[in-house]
């Protein structure tokens, strides 16, 4: 399989994740008009599920290194796939309620409110359980962070009653503050099914230098990050089964929807929701295997930088805050510098 050992390189693997996360709402936002996102979104996990196989069969299978992705399948533990099921559950929850949020209060909110609360606490939790990097950098970009979602909520407040989706402005951010809390819970499930190296006494993380040092062996039991990758997308899309029927017969936004409407959409509303997915599980695959040399704490937290790349979407693309009084534009700049220094700090972490 495919691994890195360069710091570099993982970081620039965090960038495309980070891209690949903030971009993917562009195809909701595109297929929204006539293409409800509970229909949107049975097409969005069959994305990311096929995407998550198509990187297990290929770079996750080929290669000297470690375990192809059949043969790490079937000697993972129960408790691995569990980690990894529930990583695809809790993931699912989290981003249904962000796809809502989108649909009420848009990109240029929902993500710098719920994906930006998901990565302070989600890079908090995942550096408690793993201690690598500094830790007042990592902090202090932590905090900054916490500036700009503030700054996005107050400019969100500025917008006239009418863009703010009438009496849905509170129920907007109310969603996307709740897909934060599960959002942030989600990469902890995942880097729990993850295998590490062991060498002698010594416990790596994976890597590609740390798995051809000599006397090394990857852990038995557990996933590489391809396989727990494709486990966390069946998750997804086993939880969709359970959870999105519910919500057609009783939506968070608007009037319910038949299980009978999904087939009357066209390729094109079809295929903006695979798009979508795939979209995302690119950036999810190479979050994770990049955590590896980064760290789970500085792979999440700067894969969750996409909170940047959905404002510049929404308020740049979209124009999401074109009715915002004069004043505005200072708290949306001031919210973009927070969230570049914050950024800038996580990825010195591990410098």
């Amino acid at each position: 399989m495919f691994l890195l050992e360069n710091y570099t390189v993982a970081v620039l693997f965090c960038v495309v994740t980070m891209l690949c996360w903030g971009s993917w709402g562009n195809t909701q936002k595109a297929a929204g008009k006539t293409w409800r996102f509970e229909l949107f979104y049975w097409d969005y996990v069959l994305g990311v599920l096929l995407m998550s196989l198509a990187f297990a069969f290929t770079l996750g299978s080929h290669g000297t290194l470690g375990r192809g992705f059949c043969s790490d399948l079937a000697q993972a533990s129960p408790e691995a796939w569990g980690w990894a099921l529930a990583g695809g559950v809790v993931f699912n929850i989290a981003n249904i309620l962000l796809v809502a949020a989108i649909a009420i209060a848009g990109m240029s909110v929902a993500f710098p409110v719920g994906i930006g609360l998901a990565l302070v606490l989600g890079v908090l939790l995942n550096y408690m359980a793993d201690q690598s990097g500094n830790a007042a950098l990592l902090f202090s970009g932590v905090g900054l962070v916490t500036v700009a979602i503030l700054l996005n909520a107050a400019a969100y407040g500025k917008l006239p009653v009418g863009e703010q989706a009438g009496s849905g402005k509170k129920k907007g951010i109310v969603l996307a503050v709740a897909c934060g809390i599960l959002m942030s819970l989600f990469y902890y499930f995942v880097a729990n099914s993850l295998a590490k190296v062991t060498c002698g006494d010594e416990t790596l993380p994976l890597t590609a230098a740390t798995l051809s040092r000599e006397g090394a062996v990857l852990q038995a039991g557990l996933l590489t990050p391809y396989t727990a990758n494709t486990v966390f997308a069946l998750g997804v899309l086993l939880s969709t089964f359970l959870v999105l029927p519910i919500l057609m017969r009783r939506p968070i936004v608007g009037e319910p929807v038949a299980c009978g409407a999904y087939f009357r959409g066209t390729c094109r509303d079809h295929l903006w929701g695979i798009v979508g997915g795939a979209i995302w599980a690119v950036g999810m695959t190479l979050n994770v295997v990049a955590a590896g040399v980064a760290s789970p704490a500085v792979s999440y937290g700067l894969g969750q930088g996409a909170t940047l790349i959905a404002a510049i979407w929404g308020v740049f693309i979209w124009r999401e805050f074109k009715a915002a009084p004069t004043g505005t534009g200072k708290i949306l700049a001031a919210m973009f510098l927070c969230f570049l220094a914050g950024l800038t700090l996580i990825i010195w972490t591990k410098l």
